[in-house]
């Protein structure tokens, strides 16, 4: 990587995944208060309420997956920024020596700085579902929680 639009890339966009851990925090915030409302109430829950907290627990597990990821990518797009992360052949090389990637064959071609960032932004889209689903399923069960 020695172009330097490739660099200011990979800095906005580990810009835009230290932003995006707000919503992690969010989605995390309603996993708790799901597992703490199912752990103090469950005997006095409707079964749609509980059921839907317990919705939000297991979608939590999910976006918790979607949250280590992105915090995983945004440590990698920081280091192609800062340099520290030599090349993405450099990268390809460490991540699978820590078997997090398959060896590439003896002839590759190294994977695209703009596929990597489209991946990123793909697992972005797919975590903010997850938590805007989390949030709907949570106001459900808020809904249909007996007041009396």
């Amino acid at each position: 990587m020695t172009d330097d639009n490739e660099r200011t890339t990979c800095a906005a966009l580990a810009g835009l995944l230290r932003a995006i851990t707000l919503l992690a925090l969010w989605g995390f915030a309603l996993t708790c208060i799901s597992a703490l409302v199912l752990a103090l109430t469950l005997r006095s829950l409707s079964t749609t309420a509980a059921l839907s907290f317990g919705a939000v627990v297991i979608l939590g597990a999910l976006e918790r997956y979607f949250a280590f990821r992105l915090r995983f990518d945004e440590a990698m797009f920081d280091g192609l920024a800062r340099n520290t992360v030599a090349s993405l052949d450099a990268l390809d090389h460490a991540l699978s020596s820590l078997g997090l990637r398959e060896p590439p064959p003896a002839h590759h071609t190294t994977r695209p700085l703009d596929d990597r960032v489209q991946g990123t932004r793909q697992l972005m889209q797919r975590h903010a579902i997850v938590v805007a689903c989390q949030s709907a399923v949570f106001l459900l069960a808020l809904m249909t929680q007996d007041m009396s």
